[in-house]
């Protein structure tokens, strides 16, 4: 399939997805959004995919929402659109394998919240991670409050969403934006080794170990634990289970099939 506002390759179980709206600085319009819609539809069903990479190219990830769509928009229209971006970055955080944003640049508004719903995130040390919507008289409307709060604390959250202060240079690190920050040539090339990582591991497992961590953000320990009890017990009725125990007591390279 084609797409007008970015591009998609697959791989040896790596999927890459590539922002391409480069006179917009990415910037993250509608059609961008029915387009990774689409995708989402495509890795939810592929049976080949292990993890994916989302990235906005070298020079910037992505620069938020399309303000053009938005500053003529009423109050049903704005809902409209928050609860569609909600949707579309609701299912690409759910998807069932690890998720890796490469980052360049800046990742603002929308491009920062699209960085949150991944499970790792490297950077540039010239990147950029910043909410600065309150700027514009609103305030982040993709899950921005939620996630960041979460991932790195109220204290710093608020520091972003109400100062529309962005996070640069060593601060990224220091906040807990990123997993790791690189020289920016390296953004990409330490995305794919991290993929090949993963790639080691057993699908089964890695499946549920991520569903059951994103449930423990919203849910009581209690609550939590018995999830975790469920899925470990799960992981127990794959031949990956039954592989990787094997080979520990072997002493021996595990060879998993992702079943």
């Amino acid at each position: 399939m084609e797409y007008q506002n970015l591009i998609y390759a697959q791989e040896n179980g790596v999927a890459v997805i590539t922002l391409n709206r480069p006179k917009a600085y990415n910037a993250l319009c509608a059609e961008v959004l029915a387009e990774l819609d689409q995708v989402m539809t495509i890795l939810e069903n592929s049976a080949e995919v292990r993890v994916v990479i989302i990235t906005g190219g070298s020079k910037v990830f992505a620069a938020g929402a399309d303000v053009t769509e938005l500053m003529n928009a009423d109050t049903m229209a704005a809902y409209r659109n928050c609860s569609n971006a909600h949707r579309v970055y609701d299912r690409f955080e759910a998807l069932p394998f690890p998720t890796i944003a490469a980052v360049n640049g800046a990742a603002l508004g929308g491009g920062c919240e699209l960085t949150l719903c991944c499970d790792f995130r490297i950077a540039g040390e010239n990147s950029m991670f910043g909410l600065p919507e309150i700027t514009l008289g609103i305030l982040p409307g993709a899950g921005g409050t939620q996630r960041l709060t979460k991932l790195v604390g109220p204290a710093r959250a608020k520091e972003m969403v109400l100062l529309g202060s962005p996070v640069k240079g060593e601060k990224i690190a220091e906040f807990g934006l990123a997993t790791k920050v690189v020289a920016d040539d390296q953004v990409m090339p330490e995305a794919k080794k991290l993929a090949v990582k993963l790639l080691e591991r057993p699908g089964v497992a890695l499946a549920l170990a991520k569903e059951t961590v994103n449930y423990a953000v919203n849910v009581d320990v209690n609550t939590g634990k018995s999830y975790e009890r469920a899925r470990f017990a799960m992981a127990f009725s794959s031949a990956d289970q039954k592989e990787g125990m094997k080979a520990f007591v072997e002493k021996r390279k595990p060879v998993y099939i992702n079943k």
